[in-house]
């Protein structure tokens, strides 16, 4: 086999293990593990429901922040046993000052503004409950939300809870935000999925709790603190659970050029968490947390993008050299038509017109795109903690 064809056969097993083979793979292995041993997670009582605290780090958040209060009121939770601490470092709108009309609310602002983390840090000082809740301002929880995460904490392996990620859905959304939503509930079955086989596999910052005494300093420069925070629970040895019926609902970007905006920030970042959390990388110290993290993100982030570009590359010259092969002939007809459905699904897209038959393939492509801009800015340094926010589109 010539290192051509060696090559068309890694980058396309690559990709399909990435994509599809990972999924089927872990469901057989749930399945499996369902066999021998089936676990439920009892809700708990009133009386036995621990302390919480939910801090919600706002920058600039006017339009959004009244609603986040009246939803964080609205939570299904004891009062006594809640504490709401917001954090509006940096703000330069109004938000501080609506946060001061809600008595219920401990406001934490100064002028400086130095990143989402170390807002987080410097509210966790005034944290007194064991347990944390993170969440977004432009985000609303379901009612039931605390109550669903913390009756996991009753197993002493859990050292966090991930909730679901939503993207609310709307006649009048753009294509990218249907693309956005289908990638989201992709994600949220391969979330299920893990957690149940081991642990979840990152925990988005839209919602996410934490042991308080298990949560580490992170570099206040660390861009997607959150899944750096969520792992690092894996390296101590605990594991990450994922409640789909906890779960923080928001709108989807306005645009595909704001949500590439946030989506090659996040690539940016995820190449800088795989230093920080490289001690994940040896598979004899952590086999199955190694496993779920090369499989589930590293594949994604590192090796596939580049895979399909070898996969076409290669597969165009085989055409070539081998021109009486059925096989790469059909294989290369159908990458053609893939990527002409996705360009046109990208224009499109542009254009804010939905067509559903191209949504898969635009938002694959359009994915794979900002990880190569994501590593270039990377390399280069120049994804800084202080970004400037995607624009979502407006609750209705």
């Amino acid at each position: 086999m010539s290192i051509l064809t060696t090559g068309f056969w890694v980058s396309l097993i690559i990709i399909f293990y990435s994509y599809i083979g990972y999924g089927i793979l872990l469901w057989l292995l749930v399945q499996i593990k369902r066999l021998f041993k089936k676990v439920a997670v009892p809700q708990l009582a009133t009386e036995a429901l621990p302390q919480v605290a939910l801090i919600v780090a706002a920058f600039n958040e006017e339009d959004y922040i009244r609603d986040k209060i009246i939803n964080t009121r609205e939570l299904d939770y004891p009062a006594d046993k809640l504490e709401v601490i917001f954090v509006t470092d940096g703000s330069s709108d109004k938000t501080p000052d609506i946060v001061r009309e809600y008595s219920f609310i401990r406001l934490l602002h100064q002028p400086e503004r130095k990143g989402k983390i170390a807002a987080v840090n410097r509210a966790m000082a005034f944290v007194q409950s064991p347990l944390v809740v993170f969440c977004d301002a432009n985000t609303m929880l379901n009612p039931e939300c605390i109550r669903e995460i913390v009756k996991h904490y009753s197993d002493p392996k859990v050292g966090g809870v991930a909730g679901e990620k939503k993207i609310l859905a709307r006649g009048a959304d753009t294509a990218a935000a249907a693309g956005e939503g289908l990638y989201w509930k992709y994600e949220s079955t391969l979330k299920k999925l893990d957690s149940e086989l081991y642990s979840t596999m990152g925990a988005a910052g839209e919602l996410f709790s934490v042991r308080k005494d298990l949560l580490d300093h992170v570099p206040e420069g660390t861009i997607i603190e959150d899944f750096v925070q969520s792992l690092k629970l894996c390296i101590k040895g605990y594991v990450v659970r994922y409640e789909p019926n906890a779960f923080a609902a928001e709108a989807p970007s306005s645009s595909i050029k704001e949500e590439m905006k946030r989506k090659v920030r996040i690539c940016a970042g995820a190449f800088q968490a795989m230093v920080l959390l490289k001690e994940l990388f040896n598979v004899f110290k952590y086999p199955v947390v190694s496993f779920q993290f090369i499989s589930h993100r590293i594949l994604r982030w590192t090796i596939c993008p580049i895979a399909l570009v070898t996969l076409l590359l290669s597969n165009i010259i085989l055409v070539i050299t081998d021109s009486n092969n059925v096989f790469y002939q059909v294989v290369l007809a159908l990458q053609g038509l893939f990527y002409l459905l996705a360009v046109t699904g990208w224009i499109y897209a542009s254009r804010d017109i939905k067509v559903k038959a191209l949504y898969i393939p635009f938002y694959f492509l359009f994915m794979n795109i900002s990880v190569f801009m994501g590593f270039n800015r990377f390399i280069r340094n120049k994804q800084t903690v202080l970004w400037e926010r995607a624009a979502r589109q407006k609750h209705g």
